[in-house]
Formats: C-alpha cells, sequence, structure tokens
C-alpha cells in the first residue's frame, strides 16, 4: 500500500462519524486481533484461566478486596 494511500485511509477515519467509527473499530477487531487477545481468548476457551477466575471471584465475594 502506497503512503497516499495510507493519508486517504487516515483522512476518510478523520471524516467518519462516532457510530461508524465503533463499527469500524469492531470490524478491526474481528478481523485482526492483536495476539494477546488471540492467546486470552484461546486460554479462555481451553479453560485454561478457570481456577484464577474462580479464586478472584471468591475473594471478591468474601469481601477480600479493595476498590482501584
Amino acid at each position: 500500500m502506497s503512503l497516499n494511500s495510507i493519508r486517504e485511509i487516515e483522512r476518510a477515519v478523520e471524516a467518519l462519524t462516532p457510530q461508524e467509527i465503533e463499527e469500524l473499530r469492531v470490524w478491526l477487531d474481528q478481523r485482526y486481533p492483536l495476539q494477546i487477545d488471540a492467546r486470552l481468548r484461546a486460554d479462555l476457551d481451553g479453560g485454561r484461566i478457570d481456577a484464577r477466575i474462580n479464586s478472584a471471584l471468591a475473594d471478591y465475594e468474601a469481601g477480600n478486596t479493595q476498590a482501584l
């Protein structure tokens, strides 16, 4: 892709409404997820962090947490 094409895309994005920008963000996230997002999704789907999630929820429910 040429530099002119990138600048054209930038100008087009700047002309979008907030709703259109959100739609573009969702579209990009679905088609080009970041590596960490893909790994987290795989870990969640594979149940590899369920124990940590359950432990954190138990701590919260027991009142063993504090607000950030």
